[in-house]
């Protein structure tokens, strides 16, 4: 597949706003520094185009999304199988794929438009060690192998995430997750929640030091032998898909 497919000479201008990379990205990225420029590229012009991502962030891309993303490596052990549970544009699981060849990383989302721009960066860019898979993440339990670590961005507040996140886990897996400045606040709120979904151990942790500033928050969430309660998110998904059908009778997402 061409570079053209997805960079257009009419989108230049929309993409010119791209800063170069800071120093930091080269040490990141390392071999793949070549592609991550290219992925930011491609984020400034179509990204934008297409809906994915604002434009006003196209001038803090690499600080606000590449790095922000890719420093998220820090807290994840060599070798993992990842399931970037609503990947959008591909943040964090395509930062994070550059910077670990290692992972095996599964991009996990519903939206069409989305997964398209998805299959295509990944065909581009060569990520051997990406998969791209369109659907729900309550829809993928049990038709998903189990994965080592899930992680998200900017999805859905901490409770509801780890409902839908946690049972894609194996048993001691790990949730981690990108957060704001109410990482605490959510946590806190969400631990009775998380208790019952078979966390056995919580933290939010600062990564990044040398790399981005501010640092970026990353919540864990560990869970125990039986992640999720499995069965009870397993029927709790055929029945939110029996609903759907019922009320939007051939109706098709995009």
């Amino acid at each position: 597949m061409e570079r053209t497919v997805l960079v257009t000479e009419e989108a230049a201008e929309a993409a010119a706003e791209l800063p170069a990379p800071p120093e930091q990205a080269q040490a990141v990225f390392g071999e793949r520094f070549a592609d991550a420029v290219r992925y930011a590229e491609l984020l400034a012009d179509a990204g934008v185009r297409r809906g994915l991502i604002g434009p006003r962030e196209v001038p803090r891309l690499w600080e606000r999304h590449l790095l922000n993303c890719a420093v998220l490596s820090e807290v994840i052990p060599q070798d993992m199988t990842v399931c970037d549970v609503g990947s959008g544009a591909g943040l964090p699981g395509i930062p994070l794929a550059l910077a670990r060849p290692d992972l095996h990383i599964t991009l996990l989302e519903p939206l069409l438009r989305r997964t398209t721009f998805l299959d295509e960066v990944v065909k581009l860019l060569s990520l051997s060690n990406v998969t791209v898979v369109r659907g729900r993440a309550e829809e993928m339990v049990g038709k998903l192998p189990a994965v080592d670590v899930v992680t998200a961005r900017a999805v859905a507040p901490l409770e509801r995430l780890a409902g839908w996140g946690l049972p894609l886990l194996r048993p001691h897996g790990e949730m981690a997750v990108l957060k704001g400045d109410t990482a605490e606040e959510e946590l806190k709120a969400a631990r009775a929640a998380l208790g019952r979904l078979g966390a056995v151990e919580t933290s939010v942790m600062q990564v990044g030091e040398g790399v981005v500033d501010p640092l970026s928050t990353v919540v864990r969430v560990v869970v125990g032998e039986s992640p999720g309660g499995v069965r009870a998110a397993t029927r709790r998904a055929k029945a939110a898909r029996a609903s759907r059908a019922a009320k939007n009778p051939g109706r098709r997402r995009y």
